[in-house]
């Protein structure tokens, strides 16, 4: 079992509950958690250790979304999104952690910048070729490889919904089924790096009642929340870890 300090017991904790309410709320806080836990573990550690606990979360929000789903838009998006998590099994076969922590970084301001553009542009951008087959595959492809790398493609998913005109509640069905879909997908990979292991799991397994408290918040709390000044706010914290991650990974060099 892991031993950890008393800051890093608080850390997981807050991590367990932004899992769950990522999960039912704002999808965006997923980068946010991607950089937490980087702070406690090394970085393709951290990426396995998180997997678990988003399945658990993928498994509530699906759960009660379950009739919130448009399938012919996950449908259409999942061949390419498999592509894309093929190709991020291939990358973590040959980046070290602190390589990985360089690439986390520049990936997750890369996502994060993308999503300021879609804000800025707004409609305008979201009117652009959302059904064409280069927005599908590209979008799909960075999905997957977004999520193997480090549990970040809820930005991703994020334009590619929002592009496609999707209702909230839908927003958040559609996404919760293509999220529980991959990371199970992913599961058998992350087992062949040793990136999750029995001792992961079991240590995951007292996090489950955070995600739980996490994810009764979201469905809670969504209403009432100005999602855009809220994503504001995670994505800054994202760009913090991110530009945390790129300073270690270029030390290291």
């Amino acid at each position: 079992m892991f031993e950890l300090s008393y800051l890093q017991i608080v850390i997981i904790i807050f991590v367990g509950i932004f899992v769950g309410f990522a999960k039912t709320g704002i999808s965006t806080l997923g980068i946010f958690n991607a950089m937490l836990m980087t702070l406690i573990f090394p970085a393709k550690l951290s990426v396995g250790i998180l997997l678990p606990m988003l399945i658990v979360g993928d498994l509530i929000a699906v759960a009660y979304y379950r009739n919130n789903v448009i399938w012919k838009h996950l449908i259409s998006l999942m061949p390419w999104a498999l592509i894309g998590i093929v190709v991020g099994y291939l990358v973590l076969l040959r980046v070290d952690n602190n390589q990985l922590n360089l690439l986390l970084g520049a990936l997750i301001c890369g996502l994060i910048l993308l999503q300021a553009i879609r804000e800025r542009m707004g409609v305008k951008l979201d009117s652009k070729f959302p059904s064409s087959l280069w927005f599908i595959a590209s979008m799909g492809i960075l999905a997957g490889f977004a999520t193997t790398i480090g549990n970040v493609s809820g930005a991703i998913m994020a334009i590619y919904l929002f592009a496609k005109r999707v209702p909230k509640q839908e927003f958040i069905g559609t996404g919760a089924w293509f999220f529980l879909i991959v990371n199970l997908v992913k599961v058998p990979f992350f087992i062949h790096l040793g990136m999750t292991t029995s001792e992961s799991v079991l240590f995951n397994v007292w996090t489950i009642p955070l995600i739980a408290i996490g994810a009764y918040a979201g469905i809670k709390l969504l209403p009432l929340i100005p999602q855009v000044h809220f994503q504001r706010l995670v994505l800054l914290l994202g760009a913090i870890g991110a530009l945390k991650l790129l300073i270690e990974g270029l030390l290291t060099i």
